[in-house]
Formats: C-alpha cells, structure tokens, sequence
C-alpha cells in the first residue's frame, strides 16, 4: 500500500517581504488556465442513534477513510494516523470534530466539477452504507452540544482547540459543529484579483443568504438562519470578516500580506509536529525572534500555512476562496461554484456586478453582512430595498456569465442550468433554513431528528 506522509520538502528562508508578496503574484494565470476548484463539508453521524462517530471506533471515521482507498485514493498520515487521503480528484480531509471534506480538483467547467462531486458522495454512500454511516449536508450540527462531539488527531486542530476560547466565544463552534461549501477561483492579474476580491465581499452577504441552512441548535431553532455564518461574527476579529481595506484605493497584494502579518500565528511545522505558536508575531518570526523557535526564520511554507489560519468572508493565497456559504444537499453544492464563476470569470458580468455594489459605504458593508444571519433575503440593503430586490438580477448577471463562458457537457447544455436551485430560492422568497423551519413548526412536530431523513445524501 504506498501512503503519503505529512512532511514538508525543503522550503526557501524568507529574506524579504518581496517573496512573501510575489507569493500572491505567482497565482496570476492566462484567463486560459482559470480553473474551478470546489470544497464541500458534511457531517458524518451513525445511523443507528445519529451519534458523531470518533476516529477510532469500529466503523469510525478512520475506518470510513481507509475504506476509501479502495477506490485508489491514497492515505496521508500524520503521528501514525490516517488523516486525509489524496487523488485524481483533490483530497478528503477532516475538520475537527471528524466532518468529511472533499477539497476538489482544479477542473475546467462546472460540468467536471458537479461530475467530481456525483463521484465523492456515491463513494461515500458505499462506504457510509457498509459501515452503518449517514452524511448530512447542513450548515450546523441540528442536535449536538459541543461535549457530545469527538476530536479527530491532528495536531493543528489541538492548538486551535487550546487558542479559540482566548480570542472569541464561538471559535470552538465553528471548528466541531459547521460545515460549508466553498470555490476557489483563479486571477489574472493584482488588478484583476482586487476586483473580483471586492465583487466577492461585497456579494458575499448574498451567498450567505442564498444558502443558509443552520437554523437549529441542539435540537432547536436558534433563532437564526445562518447560525454558522453567525458564529464567525466572534471567532476572532484578528482573522475574520469583512476587510474594509480591500475596498481602499490601491489594494493589492503587498496590503493583503500586510493583514496577514497582523493575524497572530497559530503554528510552525516541524519535522512532523506542530509547534504551539498561538498568538504570536509572525513579524516577530521574521526577525528571528519568535520564542518557540528562537533564532529561526521562517520559510515559504511557513507563509502558506499561516495565510491558511486567516479566515476572512474571502481569503487570498494563490486563487481566491469564497467562504459565505452553509453546507447543503448535493445540488447547492454544485450552484455555489456556478455563482460565482458566473460572475467572476466573464469580464462583462464582472463589470456589472461591481457596478451593483460599488456605491456601498464600509458602513453598508458591515451592516449587510451583520443582518444577513437573521433575515436571510430579508436583510436590508444600501439606499433601501432588500437583498432580495437584487438577488435576482446578481443571478441574470451569474447567468449571462456563465452563457459567455460557453462551456457544454455531452448533451450540449451549457452551465447556466446549476443556477436553478437559487433561482428557486428567490422565486419563493424562502432561503432553505426557513424552508426546514416551516417543517419544523409544521409535519415534523417539533422533532429536529427529521432532518436527518430530509438532508442525508
């Protein structure tokens, strides 16, 4: 059996801020090479009782993991154990508390990508049938406290475990009880990252309301739409949300770096290890001056993995991610990506879309983003009106966008038809948290346990 060991090859020392800044730069593809690489998180449960499984149990989540190799995926171990696995088509991996994430191949067309999709969740069915298993595609854990949760053994997420609770009161809920769904998309160039950069934020609110689906909390309505998108609102204000400096004249790479610096370190890697950096300098690191390392600086890798702890509403590393979103069913999966390729991979549908959300004030911004989790399409947005009132041109645009890239599957249909589930969305006016409330309040009785029938794959 040939496995794959988290270990990392050598890396260049970091000399200047340059190399930390051209880091971004060497992202910068030919609209040509534009590619489409699509995350999506799910929580694993044991039929029987709906318990989270923990990583050791008979048909726990190792097992689930080492069954997948059957298909040609290949293990990366890291302290002996299983944890993540690696192939064709990208790499399953596990967040905290053991939910399974399949972080997808670049892929040309939204086609390819939907197609990855079908076959990561029939693989998954397989095994989770084997092993007695369900996966449930929702933005929060319906029913589970944070002591009913388990912990997977990766050394990261034990750092993060200790460091949450001293920035933020909800950091330990977004690590054990949320899933999302996210795309990575490519740019051009600095200025054509800045752009869609903004487009991205600015829309951002629109994606969280267009896919909320984490209503409940331990068993009940939380009173929210998107809880999970709540949580973030106090994670830790050093790493999260809005950015207003993006929308400042002469953002660029060199200002994304500088917010990186001023995002307190997590870790280091080490000869196999994590070494406890939380809360520390990552300028001070540059210097040599970091104290669990002293007199060592750091390298390019070290850069990656701490651009990879900053978790703003868009993330920038060599693509950019979009982060807005709730974990769904299998056909919101696959519509998360056609929004925003649809109106971030065509020029003109760029153009417009800016020209939605350009006049928005930072304050705007804000305000958007911080209604959003309670009202959903609800949410008032700038100069009057709700998000509501343009979520469906935001769509038009996606759509003409999408109809411009021309990309067609075997049967000659273009990539405009994964829009449908959020056409749907705004044409009843009901975002899919307020759909399951409906149930709740109505042929479910009261009893959370039926979304389980309602959201497993």
């Amino acid at each position: 059996m040939t496995t794959k060991t988290v270990q990392k090859t050598v890396s260049p020392t970091i000399e200047s801020r340059d190399q930390m800044i051209e880091s971004f730069a060497r992202g910068e593809k030919p609209v040509t090479d534009w590619r489409i690489g699509t995350e999506h998180e799910k929580f694993v449960y044991a039929l029987s009782d709906h318990h989270a499984p923990s990583y050791e149990e008979k048909g726990g989540i190792r097992d689930l993991l080492k069954a997948l190799e059957g298909y040609g995926w290949k293990p990366v171990i890291e302290g002996g154990n299983v944890i993540a696995l690696s192939g064709a088509d990208g790499s399953v991996s596990l967040e905290p508390a053991g939910q399974f994430e399949l972080s997808g191949a670049p892929l040309d067309n939204l086609h390819e990508t939907c197609a990855e999709t079908g076959r990561h969740l029939e693989q998954i069915k397989a095994i989770g049938d084997k092993f007695g298993i369900g996966f449930l595609g929702l933005g929060m854990w319906p029913d589970k406290t944070r002591a009913e949760l388990p912990i997977m053994p990766k050394g990261r997420y034990a750092i993060m475990l200790r460091h949450m609770p001293r920035v933020g009161t909800m950091g330990l809920d977004m690590m054990l009880r949320t899933c999302t769904i996210q795309v990575n998309l490519d740019y051009e160039t600095e200025a054509d990252m800045a752009k869609k950069f903004r487009v991205g934020l600015a829309l951002q609110p629109l994606a969280t309301a267009l896919f909320a689906n984490s209503p409940f909390l331990e068993g009940k309505p939380n009173g929210l739409l998107s809880y999970r998108s709540h949580i973030w609102s106090d994670t830790d204000p050093a790493r999260t949300g809005m950015l207003p400096f993006v929308f400042e004249d002469g953002f660029g790479y060199e200002r994304y770096a500088e917010y990186a610096l001023d995002a307190p370190m997590y870790f280091v890697y080490r000869d196999g290890r994590y070494i406890d950096a939380a809360g520390h300098s990552f300028r001070d690191f540059l210097k040599g001056e970091l104290s669990v390392l002293p007199g060592e600086k750091p390298t390019m890798d070290d850069w990656a993995d701490h651009l990879s702890t900053a978790f703003p509403e868009v993330r920038l590393k060599t693509f950019l991610e979009m982060r807005g979103a709730d974990g769904g069913p299998w056909s919101r999966i696959c519509a998360l990506p056609a929004l925003w390729v649809g109106l971030l991979y065509d020029n003109s549908a760029l153009n417009a879309a800016w020209d939605v959300v350009k006049d928005w004030t930072i304050e705007e911004r804000q305000a958007l983003r911080d209604s959003v989790p309670k009202l959903g399409l609800n949410a008032p947005i700038a100069r009057g009106g709700t998000l509501r009132d343009i979520a469906g041109e935001v769509l038009d645009i996606a759509n003409a966008g999408l109809t411009a890239r021309a990309r067609f599957d075997a049967s000659g249909s273009n990539e405009t038809g994964f829009l449908d589930p959020l056409r749907e969305v705004v044409r009843s006016g009901k975002v899919p948290a307020e759909v399951l409330l409906e149930k709740y309040h109505g042929v479910w009785g009261g009893d959370v346990s039926k979304v389980y029938d309602e959201l497993t794959f």
